[in-house]
């Protein structure tokens, strides 16, 4: 029970802030949609911003990066340290209310931040703060994207981030070449970090393939980079812990349930409206004929950062995390 109280806080400031969204669609009724979704931006960033400026540890990613794996992971290594119960994943500060040992947590996607601050052509709001950066091959992600937007993503959220609209009948290959919305969408993300990466006053890139090839090496070097206590027996129960069999059970049995629909999947009997779905690395090439394969790495290639050592195959280099 302490625990759960202790939670409070956070589960507070997150209907605090779904309230106040709820609020401005309410009173811009009449407005254009133009209007509605700069508006909308605009309050999420503020909200975002502030959060960031509480923060003492900033993960950034984007979305369908593997980042609700790290998160349990995470999870994992200070239940144990600090003895917290299993069903609560980190949040911003929810851990930190439990033990103020535990730093404050902004796990965040950066969509918005920049509608506020104005700064969308840097990361000159992160400058200044402790940053991992958690990235996955973008071929990967536009497709592990398209499942979110067709199965998952509410009709709101893909307004205002420009996805095609609730329903639209778009093929999954057309989803990935899209400008807009599918793989050069990820790769903008990606190369404007690559080329702030050196600005950041502390910084580590995560490959989700790194940590799928050597879990337990790569969880322990972010672990020292984010100052977490953990022992070797730690670092491998956090890895059996999230283990893909492990989360999908998990995700089925709603262990998580204080952290909202975060980990619950949108129809149980689809398998492809779960949050744990694959997270195959190069799964990618599974949903397309050759020649659309070719297409979708010949983009890749062409105008990709190779700050992240993305190659046509995608592989794990001997030594990349950190």
């Amino acid at each position: 029970m302490p625990h759960l109280i202790a939670s409070l806080p956070h589960a507070l400031q997150t209907l605090w802030k779904k309230s106040n969204r709820q609020l401005l669609r309410a009173r811009m009724l009449f407005a254009s949609d133009a209007a509605k979704v700069q508006a909308e931006r605009l309050l999420r960033g503020r909200q975002q911003y502030r959060t960031l400026q509480k923060a003492d540890i900033a993960l950034v990613s984007f979305g369908k990066s593997g980042r609700t794996w790290l998160r349990v992971m995470l999870s994992r290594l200070y239940q144990q340290i600090y003895r917290l119960p299993e069903s609560t994943l980190i949040g911003f500060d929810n851990f930190h209310s439990m033990n103020p040992e535990i730093p404050r947590m902004f796990f965040t996607h950066d969509n918005y931040i920049g509608d506020y601050s104005g700064h969308k052509d840097s990361k000159v709001d992160f400058y200044d703060k402790k940053v991992v950066l958690m990235v996955r091959d973008p071929r990967d992600v536009a497709v592990s994207q398209f499942f979110q937007w067709k199965y998952r993503m509410k009709t709101n959220k893909k307004a205002i981030n420009q996805y095609p609209e609730h329903g639209a009948d778009v093929s999954i290959f057309d989803f990935v070449v899209k400008p807009d919305s599918g793989l050069m969408k990820v790769i903008a993300f990606l190369n404007l970090w690559a080329k702030e990466a050196p600005r950041i006053e502390d910084f580590f890139l995560l490959r989700y393939e790194d940590l799928k090839a050597r879990p337990e090496e790569v969880l322990r070097q972010l672990a020292d980079f984010m100052n977490i206590p953990a022992n070797a027996a730690q670092i491998s129960d956090a890895v059996e812990f999230a283990s893909y069999d492990n989360m999908k059970k998990m995700e089925e049995k709603k262990t998580f349930w204080l952290s909202g629909g975060r980990m619950a999947p949108g129809d149980r009997s689809n398998p492809n409206s779960y949050k744990v779905r694959r997270g195959k690395v190069g799964g990618y090439r599974d949903y397309f004929e050759d020649h659309q394969v070719e297409a979708i790495d010949r983009l890749t290639a062409e105008n990709l950062s190779p700050f992240y050592q993305y190659t046509a195959q995608t592989e794990a280099p001997e030594s990349q995390a950190g």
